[in-house]
């Protein structure tokens, strides 16, 4: 539940109903005493409503105008995001970070795409062995050993939020650029990331080959 926002009216209720009882304290509309009120009824919403915005903002999921602390604590922004991203590629990228707790394994992976925004399956190889092999299986060399493929959706939208984006803020955004990008930053060092987009399941097909030593 969303802390409540009070108007300016409510605070000058607030402090009238503190005031004493009496002639002496009017709560009449041109009374000064509540005209003196109603001069810092002002500042008490001013500073609730920037309040309710810090517990918005210490939350990275929904970081604004603390976005570029939460980026500076994680070291973003980088070129991973291009030039000029969004504000949700943005929070996503600190989100993927600030969740990272490091692994191996494909879940680990698979989860730290997810908090990026974006859905893949991975797939892993081994070197083609006499005895393993059926018919139509691919015969990989060696260096099979170390590669995986990560696919993905060919275009993954970032779609722009109502109350979470700044002015110039494209209505939506794609690219994998993020993904590829965050992927080598955190992959094991010994192996090749082979990147799939709108695809699945085989070796046929258009990839971007980290390496040409595959054979």
């Amino acid at each position: 539940m969303a802390a409540p926002n009070l108007t300016e009216a409510d605070f000058l209720s607030v402090l009238q109903a503190l005031m004493p009882r009496g002639r002496v304290w009017p709560r009449d509309p041109d009374a000064i005493q509540t005209k003196t009120l109603a001069g810092c009824a002002p500042t008490f919403a001013r500073l609730t409503s920037r309040s309710n915005q810090l517990l918005i903002d210490g939350f990275p999921a929904t970081a604004f105008e603390l976005l570029p602390e939460w980026e500076s604590s994680l070291g973003l922004p980088d070129p991973c995001a291009g030039a000029a991203p969004t504000i949700a590629q943005r929070q996503q990228q600190v989100i993927a970070r600030f969740a990272n707790s490091g692994g191996q394994s494909i879940e680990y992976f698979i989860g730290f795409a997810a908090d990026l925004g974006y859905e893949i399956t991975i797939e892993q190889y081994t070197q083609a062995r006499a005895g393993l092999l059926k018919a139509g299986d691919p015969c990989c060399g060696y260096d099979w050993n170390f590669a995986w493929k990560i696919t993905a959706p060919l275009n993954t939208v970032v779609r722009a939020v109502a109350g979470a984006m700044a002015a110039g803020d494209p209505l939506a955004a794609w690219g994998n650029n993020v993904l590829e990008c965050e992927f080598r930053a955190i992959m094991p060092a010994h192996t090749i990331p082979i990147f799939a987009y709108g695809q699945t399941g085989t070796l046929d097909g258009t990839f971007k080959l980290d390496s040409s030593s595959l054979a």
